[in-house]
């Protein structure tokens, strides 16, 4: 047993064995820095080495701290109201105005004075006949405290010389500390924490030991060269012991989240399509047949940026405006109206990152077909904020141009991309968008929510957008994905908001995405 006491003293930190000698039950760490004069967070760590080798437990309390606020510390110099009457009436009858009159220069304390002495039954009362003439006079315990000070006035005086806690009074004195606390900014109440320690039996026993401070802590050339190893002992290193995690650096998890999605449409044979996160209306809206007095061409949708941008070539300019005003040769009516350039002239944070499937469209020379793209970037919308909505986001886009897809191959790029997020229940309902026909929206099941949750658009390009852009009418799968709401659930987040508070918590702990 000695052998093992020696053994645990020579792994004592320095200063570990610093503060052992000053350790006994219910010391605080407050106490032991004051004896020992070592900084509290050099002792909280010296603790927690020492809780590791079962020398002792670290417990935590909470108590209230009591001291005088304004009006306590005021009145504590200048004198109670009750107390400042008490010498104004001693044993003399006066009426309510005398006391006004004569107690003008602090009139605004004779209504609590009054209230104070009448609650303790200090004052009489009376009343002359029917007239509202009403006179005090301090009954016989009243005028006992011309001479003894009041039990509020020695209380004040009491907490005013030291710290106290709740605790520190007794029944009656609690009674006083609820009666003071009722009047406005008399005392004030802040509640504190306190560690302290307990030993345990094994501490205790070492401590009976006598400990041998001077321990060799590192080896270094000259303790070997001068061979000082020999004649004094070197410190025990427990390697068990816990120790401060350490947090390398990493990506967001978000960028994580976006390298993983982005391997994945890499491994599916797609390219990567890139653009300006500001755009003209017309790709935005334009070149993808939406109609120039659509809802989602107004302020309550769009954020719009100031100043007008640049139209593609006269040709391509003029395709499209003859597929909005009579639909040209796509086999539509178009939406029969007066195409405006100006408008489409209109810069605006761009809504979609379809607007990069357009211009990427546009560019495509024959040779290139088939081919296979998408993007992730960020795209804006005028939205209400809530767990689910965010008036910035992220978009999952992708486009197939082929003369042999078909909308089978679009549900199955989509299903395949969601079972690789790690979705399971994954299903497709019908919906309406003014560039795809058909027209799908993709829902996932969110488990703690009990309820499917929809992630994003998807359908075939229409021939009014293919057609002006391409040059002739090749099927085109498409979709645009909301990527946070897709890792949302990876990540165990149940609200859009907190992807981006950046919470170093969760910075730290979240865990990496998937390989």
């Amino acid at each position: 047993m000695a052998m093992d006491l020696t053994r645990l003293a020579h792994s004592l930190h320095t200063l570990e064995r610093k503060i052992l000698p000053f350790l006994h039950d219910n010391i605080s760490i407050t106490e032991i820095s004051a004896k020992s004069k070592l900084k509290e967070d050099e002792i909280m760590h010296a603790l927690k080495w020492m809780q590791n080798k079962k020398l002792l437990e670290i417990k935590a309390s909470s108590y209230e701290i009591i001291s005088l606020d304004k009006n306590g510390l005021y009145y504590l110099k200048h004198g109670l109201p009750e107390r400042n009457l008490i010498n104004l009436i001693k044993d003399k009858i006066l009426t309510l105005e005398q006391i006004r009159h004569n107690y003008k220069d602090k009139k605004e304390d004779i209504n609590p004075g009054i209230g104070a002495l009448r609650q303790k039954n200090l004052m009489s009362i009376q009343k002359d006949g029917k007239a509202v003439v009403v006179k005090f006079k301090l009954n016989s315990d009243g005028l006992n405290y011309i001479s003894q000070p009041l039990p509020e006035e020695i209380f004040l005086k009491r907490i005013s010389e030291r710290i106290h806690t709740v605790n520190d009074f007794s029944t009656f004195d609690k009674k006083l500390l609820d009666s003071l606390k009722r009047r406005k900014e008399f005392i004030k109440t802040e509640s504190q924490k306190s560690k302290h320690v307990i030993l345990t039996d094994l501490c205790k026993q070492l401590l009976s030991q006598k400990i041998e401070i001077d321990l060799i802590e590192a080896i270094t050339p000259d303790i070997i060269k001068n061979k000082e190893y020999k004649s004094r002992a070197i410190r025990r290193y427990d390697v068990e012991v816990q120790v401060p995690r350490v947090f390398a650096g990493r990506k967001h998890f978000i960028n994580e989240a976006v390298s993983y999605i982005r391997r994945i449409w890499l491994d599916m044979g797609f390219k990567e399509m890139k653009g300006s996160l500001i755009q003209p209306s017309f790709w935005n809206f334009d070149a993808l047949f939406t109609p120039q007095d659509h809802p989602a061409r107004e302020l309550q949708d769009t954020l719009f940026v100031e100043g007008m941008g640049k139209l593609p070539s006269k040709e391509l300019v003029n395709k499209i405006k003859n597929v909005h005003e009579n639909g040209s040769d796509t086999g539509s009516k178009g939406w029969n109206y007066k195409w405006n350039p100006e408008k489409a002239k209109e810069l605006v944070l761009r809504t979609h990152t379809t607007v990069l499937s357009a211009l990427t469209i546009s560019s495509l020379k024959k040779e290139q077909l088939p081919c296979k793209y998408f993007s992730i970037g960020r795209c804006f919308r005028n939205e209400t904020v809530d767990w689910k909505h965010g008036f910035e986001f992220t978009q999952v886009e992708g486009i197939v141009v082929d003369e042999n897809a078909n909308f089978r191959n679009l549900l199955g790029h989509l299903k395949r991309y969601y079972m690789k997020l790690g979705f399971n229940d994954i299903r497709f309902r019908p919906s309406y968008f003014p560039y795809t026909e058909m027209s799908v929206e993709v829902e996932v099941y969110h488990k703690e929510r009990k309820e499917w949750l929809e992630l994003g658009g998807a359908g075939m390009f229409r021939p009014e957008v293919v057609k002006p852009l391409l040059g002739k009418d090749v099927p085109v799968l498409a979709w645009g994905q909301g990527m946070e709401r897709s890792i949302m659930n990876y990540y165990n987040i149940d609200d859009f908001r907190d992807l981006y508070k950046n919470d170093l918590k969760l910075l730290r702990e979240v865990k990496p995405w998937l390989k």
